[in-house]
């Protein structure tokens, strides 16, 4: 998987459990920071993808995952990971500081509807393939929970009503947009077998 990022390398581990071995990009010797520069969810996690396929040799997915928010048009979709320091909080990646930020820009908001989408790339044997998965949901006005990371704690999918990270793993990986786009490439790989 053309990550470095230990959460979601465990949660797609939890995912498909033994039915597959993942390697992130330390496991290749990959360090670099891979360039995610496009507009969409699609080509960040094909650039990703296509990067490690060219650099190092083999065949890998990658995924790019989006937080989209109805009040906001969107937002902040492909810059769910850099949202806080976008705007005057914090450094980037820093769950704290996106939540406080959205918390922020949200307060006066009448609809908290959202939707979490992740996209995750497969490049094998020179194909390429995608696979999309999505959770509606809504955005609470405060934090609820301890597990998961990211947005877990103020995001609520429509099928628990409580948060990501009330959720034990094995919830939410059956529900979330993760699990979903996962439970779809593991269908395409085991029709391939």
């Amino acid at each position: 998987m053309a990550t470095n990022n230990e959460h979601k390398l465990r949660e797609i581990r939890q995912i498909l459990g033994d039915l597959y071995e993942v390697k992130g990009l330390k496991e290749i010797g990959c360090n670099e920071d891979i360039p995610e520069t496009c507009e969409t969810l699609e080509g960040n996690a094909l650039q990703k993808a296509r990067y490690v396929n060219e650099h190092y040799g083999v065949d890998c997915f990658a995924d790019d995952t989006g937080l989209e928010v109805d009040a906001l048009e969107g937002a902040p979709g492909i810059y769910t990971a850099r949202f806080g320091q976008m705007n005057g909080y914090g450094d980037s990646h820093d769950s704290d500081a996106n939540i406080a930020c959205l918390l922020d820009k949200l307060q006066d908001a009448e609809s908290r509807r959202a939707r979490f989408r992740t996209v995750i790339a497969l490049i094998q044997n020179g194909e390429e393939h995608l696979f999309e998965g999505i959770v509606e949901g809504e955005i609470l006005k405060e934090r609820t929970g301890t597990d998961g990371f990211g947005y877990d704690p103020i995001f609520a999918p429509v099928e628990a009503g409580v948060s990501f990270a009330v959720m034990g793993p094995a919830e939410k990986n059956r529900i979330s947009h993760r699990g979903r786009a996962t439970q779809k490439l593991v269908a395409y790989l085991q029709n391939q077998d």
